[in-house]
């Protein structure tokens, strides 16, 4: 195998970091059924979506700085970052939409919690 030395450089550098991009999704939490749940269960799952709000907000974090890294190597020319980057972005928006959908499931509970708990 002939390779130049700059591109052995590089392909040692890029094989770290393709595992320092793997960020990991965050479980969403089970919604309460409101109807029929405690007040202690409602706390107690307000607590785990508190967890996982955070631990989205990591995982945001992580696509961000992998949909940076991308970016910069299509700017230096890497065919494949472009693929990368839109699964990427993917990953990110559907995150967010899963934390939006976990947020108005709760809410829905609270709702329900209230109205069977005048």
């Amino acid at each position: 195998m002939n390779m130049k030395p700059a591109a052995l450089v590089f392909a040692l550098l890029a094989t770290p970091l393709s595992g320092a991009f793997a960020c990991d999704v965050p479980v969403a939490p089970p919604t309460p059924d409101g109807g029929s749940a405690t007040m202690e269960d409602m706390v107690a799952s307000q607590g785990e979506i508190k967890a996982f709000q955070a631990a989205n907000a990591d995982y945001l974090t992580c696509v961000d700085d992998q949909m940076t890294a991308e970016k910069a190597a299509m700017d230096e020319g890497d065919s494949d970052a472009d693929e990368r980057y839109a699964l990427a972005a993917a990953d990110y928006n559907a995150a967010v939409s899963r934390e939006e959908q976990v947020a108005a499931d709760f809410n829905a509970a609270i709702k329900a919690f209230k109205a069977a708990n005048p």
